[in-house]
C-alpha cells in the first residue's frame, strides 16, 4: 500500500479553506498541528510550536526566501473572458519579457477552472493596455502552459528591480486562489516569515507554503535551541491543479553561504531539515554524487524520487500533499514508503488538514 492508497482522494472537509487564524481566531499562524514521521517510529500529530523542542542543537532548517507574486489578473481572449496566472519568468527585465503563463477559465465564484491552452499568435488583453501574445506551448504536445510575449506593461517602478511585469502586477493582479478556498485572501497572508523583503525583481506563483507557520517567535525559539537557518530560493511556477503534472524547470540560487553552512552541519553530525519540497529541489539540485553541496544558481527541472534518492537533506518539513501529487515521491525518498503510508494514515485519522492553509508534516530521513 501507498500514501495514495490510503488517502485515495482529500474529502473535502479536510480542505483548509481560510488560514488558521480565521478558522481558529486567537490563534497565530503557529497555530497549526504537527505530524511527526521519524523512521520506524509510529507517527504522532502535536502542534506546531512543538518544533523547537523536536530539533537537536546543531541541526539546521532550510528555507525557501522567494516572495510569493500577486500572479492571477483578468483578460480577454477575443470576446472570452480568461484569468491569468503569471508562472516564471524566461529572461531578464526589459521589453519584451517572457513569461510561462497559463491561462484559466472564471468560474463566477471567484476562483477558476481549466481551460486548452493557445492558440498560437493570440493575444490576451489585460489592463491598462498590457497584453499577452501566446507563443508556443511549453512543454511540446502539452497545452496547460504556454510561453507568452509581454507588451505594453510600461516602465517598472523604481523599487520593483526591472521586472515591468512584477510591477504590473503589484498594481492589477491578486494572488492565485484555487477552489477549496473559501475567499479571496490579501498577499499578506500568502508571504511567510522569510520572504526576502522587498525581492519583488523575481518571486514564486505560488506561496512556498511549509514555511507558513513560522513566526518570529518560533524563530526565536528555535535559535536560542541550537538550530541554524540557511536561506535558499526558488521561485515556484503554478501548479497543476487538475492534472498533478510533475514540476517542471524552475529558477533556483544556493549561495556559497548557504552551501558552506549545509557542509559544516553535516559534518558536525547535525541534520539538515529542508522548509518544503522547493527547498529540497534547490538543494539537490547543487549537490554533488557525494552529497558536497556547492553554490549554485540556475534552472532546475529535477524530480526527486525514491530510485534517485537523497544526497544531502535528512529531513524535510512540509504540508499535506494530494494522493496524485508527485511531490509524494519526494516525502518516500527521505523518509521510506513505509513511513509515508503510516503518516497519512494517521493524517486522515486524526482530521488534519491538507494544502496552503493546512497543517504540516515533519519527516526525518531513515537512520
Amino acid at each position: 500500500m501507498s500514501a495514495r492508497a490510503v488517502v485515495g482522494r482529500v474529502p473535502e472537509e479536510l480542505s483548509a479553506r481560510v488560514p488558521v487564524e480565521e478558522r481558529e481566531p486567537g490563534r497565530g499562524r503557529d497555530g497549526v498541528r504537527l505530524l511527526v514521521s521519524a523512521g520506524e517510529r509510529l507517527p504522532r500529530v502535536g502542534w506546531f510550536t512543538e518544533l523547537p523542542g523536536l530539533l537537536r542543537a546543531g541541526d539546521l532548517l532550510v528555507v525557501n526566501t522567494s516572495a510569493t507574486l500577486p500572479a492571477a489578473a483578468d483578460g480577454r481572449l477575443g470576446g472570452t473572458a480568461v484569468v491569468v496566472h503569471f508562472s516564471t519568468r524566461a529572461d531578464g527585465p526589459g521589453p519584451g519579457e517572457r513569461w510561462a503563463v497559463e491561462l484559466r477559465s472564471p468560474d463566477g465564484r471567484g476562483t477558476t477552472g481549466p481551460r486548452s491552452g493557445g492558440p498560437a499568435g493570440a493575444v490576451v488583453a489585460l489592463a491598462d493596455g498590457a497584453r499577452l501574445e501566446l507563443v508556443e506551448p511549453l512543454t511540446p504536445g502539452a497545452g496547460r502552459l504556454w510561453w507568452a510575449r509581454a507588451e505594453g506593461f510600461g516602465a517598472p517602478a523604481a523599487d520593483r528591480a526591472g521586472s515591468a511585469v512584477v510591477a504590473w502586477l503589484h498594481r492589477h493582479a491578486r494572488p492565485i486562489r484555487y477552489a477549496y478556498t473559501a475567499r479571496d485572501q490579501p498577499l499578506s497572508a500568502y508571504r511567510t516569515v522569510f520572504s526576502a523583503a522587498g525581492e519583488d525583481r523575481g518571486g514564486s506563483a505560488e506561496m512556498p507554503s511549509a514555511g507558513r507557520p513560522f513566526t518570529a517567535r518560533t524563530v526565536t525559539e528555535l535559535v536560542r535551541a541550537g538550530v541554524q537557518f540557511a536561506p535558499v530560493t526558488l521561485h515556484t511556477g503554478v501548479a497543476s491543479s487538475e492534472a498533478h503534472e510533475p514540476p517542471y524547470p524552475e529558477p533556483f540560487s544556493v549561495s556559497p553561504h548557504a552551501a558552506w553552512l549545509v557542509n559544516a552541519v553535516r559534518a558536525g553530525g547535525g541534520r539538515v531539515i529542508a522548509v518544503g519540497t522547493t527547498a529540497v529541489r534547490a538543494l539537490e539540485s547543487a549537490a554533488g554524487p557525494d552529497g558536497r553541496v556547492r553554490a549554485a544558481s540556475g534552472w532546475t527541472g529535477l524530480v526527486v524520487t525514491p530510485e534517485r534518492g537523497v544526497r544531502c537533506v535528512d529531513g524535510l518539513l512540509t504540508g499535506l500533499h494530494e494522493p496524485e501529487a508527485s511531490h509524494l515521491l519526494m516525502l518516500e525518498a527521505v523518509a521510506g514508503a513505509a513511513a509515508v503510508e503510516r503518516g497519512y494514515e494517521a493524517a486522515v485519522g486524526a482530521g488534519l488538514l491538507w494544502h496552503e492553509f493546512g497543517d504540516v508534516h515533519l519527516l526525518t530521513r531513515r537512520e
